[in-house]
């Protein structure tokens, strides 16, 4: 803060300024860190020690990926285990090497679900703006 405060007292605005940026932006990030372990210890217990807390929903785990898909109420409600091999896929909890029938059948599978998927949130928008405007109209 010394360093701040001379460099005001200079009339250096602008590194002032990038000071400042840089000790709340460090300030930040050691709150951050510390809400993420807080957080990992509540989900996991008390007992459990933690290095550091992975970014995001995806934790690679050597050949397979833990994606913890949804959260409610601080805890991990659905857990999913995946390849992150391309090509193979997890059978039996084992990693098996997909049949290049299952590689297009997939591809295709994911073709079709890319226009469903397009079409039905446009109907979940256009719901919504029906409720909007219905709200709207009564005074809400």
């Amino acid at each position: 803060m010394q360093n701040f405060v001379s460099k005001l007292l200079q009339n250096k605005i602008v590194e002032a300024k990038e000071v400042l940026n840089q000790r709340i932006q460090g300030l930040v990030n050691e709150k951050l860190n510390q809400i993420k372990m807080r957080l990992a210890a509540e989900m996991y217990g008390e007992d459990v020690e933690f290095e550091e807390v992975n970014e995001g929903n995806i934790q690679r785990m050597g050949r397979t990926k833990l994606i913890r898909v949804r959260f409610r109420g601080g805890k991990v409600q659905r857990r999913v285990k995946k390849s992150a091999v391309p090509g193979f896929t997890i059978r039996g909890g084992r990693l098996v090497r997909m049949s290049p029938q299952e590689r297009r059948r997939r591809k295709m599978a994911a073709r079709r679900s890319k226009f469903k998927r397009r079409s039905k949130l446009r109907q979940a928008l256009r719901k919504r703006q029906i409720s909007i405007r219905k709200r709207k109209a009564m005074g809400l």
